[in-house]
């Protein structure tokens, strides 16, 4: 007697799977299945015929991942896009960006600048994302509506804003955005810390204590510049990361964005840590920060993530663009073509952020029982042909506008290039409306 079928609310049909996890390898005439939530099947193409699905789907020439995971970002910036180009860090802070901020952010600019940021991530490739930005409710309230997995790492300075008075009152107003969300399947929220050098040691120790009480992550901006670390040499006798680790700041739950200047004693604290580093060799290129060791991080077993920072540093927020130049800046830094080969990468980019969130169990590879958030990536066009090693091609040819359709949750977000969650023409619309805005005071 047969045995009864398997049942899927959709069956996939990729020419390749390429999961992560639990092996390297790239699968090859494999199907995969979705009900609900969650991916329920991963097997070979013939022993599908076992299963009865509401829907299947044939894409042969497509690569099935999970989808990508941009692990930090200012999603809101996207509206300050070009704003200020081709500037260091600090001038372009000081002088440019933190001004316009000053006199534009507000929920309405925020909820349509991540809406913004949304659209872009999704139509290429990214399902999950990280926020670290003023009125976090906003940017929370845009995510849930196009459905979009996100970590809100609700922002903390010692100076005044538009959102807080001081510490206290960001920490406050984060904590209790927290409680609202905290049974959100799609929302996390956590502490963002701006960085040592505008968040003194006290609220950087308040933080710390209440990080461990709440089990919270922390998400902070870390030797970014070398002027950074001088600083905090000259000011406080040791740097950013020996305070972190003397206030307690420094674990595994601790997601250190940027790093790109590091001795041996700071490899040696992230490693014994188990704090995990985020890469983002674009806008550290693009602000001449320097370049995060990212190879040499990896060989010691720190876990690496991959983001794109803001639109206004960057100014792509497309982590296929990331990963090709993680995978190039790694080469030439380290003089070894070997170096961060396309798996690795691929794994930063989807595994690694998962890891860096505490999300790794739901997560970042397609895995039977993981939440079925994936990506379909058409490789038929001229571009990306003939296809010899589908990973390499995912790195090094790839530019994210072949991702065809996204699933988050098991829910499609985008299909056949469309995206289902957001009005596109009425984004244009109120992006046009910022820009007039913006340009008529800028400074």
């Amino acid at each position: 007697m047969n045995s009864p079928a398997e049942s899927a609310d959709l069956l996939i049909h990729p020419g390749w799977i390429v999961p992560i996890a639990p092996s390297a390898e790239t699968l090859c005439g494999y199907s995969l299945a979705i009900r609900d939530e969650l991916i329920v099947g991963l097997m070979p193409r013939e022993d599908s015929r076992h299963w009865q699905a509401t829907k299947e789907l044939e894409l042969p020439n497509h690569v099935l991942m999970p989808g990508l995971v941009n692990a930090h970002g200012h999603a809101a910036m996207s509206l300050l896009r070009g704003y200020a180009d081709d500037q260091a860090l600090m001038p372009w802070l000081e002088q440019h960006i933190w001004p316009a901020e000053q006199r534009h952010i507000s929920e309405e600019f925020v909820y349509d600048g991540s809406t913004l940021a949304i659209a872009e991530m999704l139509r290429s490739g990214t399902t999950t994302y990280s926020d670290m930005y003023f009125f976090p409710n906003a940017s929370a309230s845009a995510a849930r509506r196009a459905g979009m997995r996100c970590q809100i790492t609700f922002p903390v300075f010692d100076h005044p804003s538009a959102w807080g008075r001081d510490a206290d009152d960001y920490i406050s107003k984060g904590l209790r955005l927290r409680d609202d969300l905290k049974h959100d399947g799609l929302i996390s929220v956590i502490f963002g810390p701006h960085a040592p050098y505008t968040v003194s040691p006290e609220s950087l120790s308040k933080i710390a204590t209440l990080a461990a009480e709440l089990d919270l992550g922390i998400h902070i901006h870390l030797h970014e510049t070398a002027g950074e670390v001088a600083q905090a040499l000259k000011t406080h006798g040791e740097r950013p990361l020996n305070t972190l680790q003397r206030l307690g700041l420094l674990g595994p739950r601790t997601q250190c964005v940027h790093m790109t200047q590091l001795n041996k004693q700071d490899l040696e604290l992230l490693v014994q840590s188990g704090a995990h580093v985020v890469h983002c060799p674009q806008s550290n290129m693009k602000l001449a920060a320097g370049a995060c060791p990212s190879h040499e991080l990896l060989a010691a077993g720190v876990n690496l993530a991959l983001g794109t920072d803001g639109a206004a540093s960057n100014n792509s927020l497309n982590l296929f663009s990331e990963m090709h130049s993680a995978a190039l800046l790694a080469k030439l830094n380290s003089s070894d073509a070997a170096a961060l080969p396309a798996y690795q990468v691929l794994k930063m980019a989807t595994l690694g952020g998962a890891r860096a969130m505490g999300l790794e169990d739901q997560i970042g590879s397609l895995e039977v029982g993981k939440q079925a958030d994936l990506i379909a990536v058409d490789l038929a066009e001229a571009a990306t042909q003939p296809v010899y090693n589908p990973q390499s091609q995912l790195v090094y040819a790839c530019n994210g506008s072949q991702v065809s359709h996204s699933w988050i949750a098991g829910r499609p977000v985008l299909e056949a290039y469309r995206l289902n969650t957001i009005d596109t023409d009425a984004l244009a619309a109120r992006t046009q409306y910022w820009q007039q805005q913006i340009a008529a005071h800028r400074i």
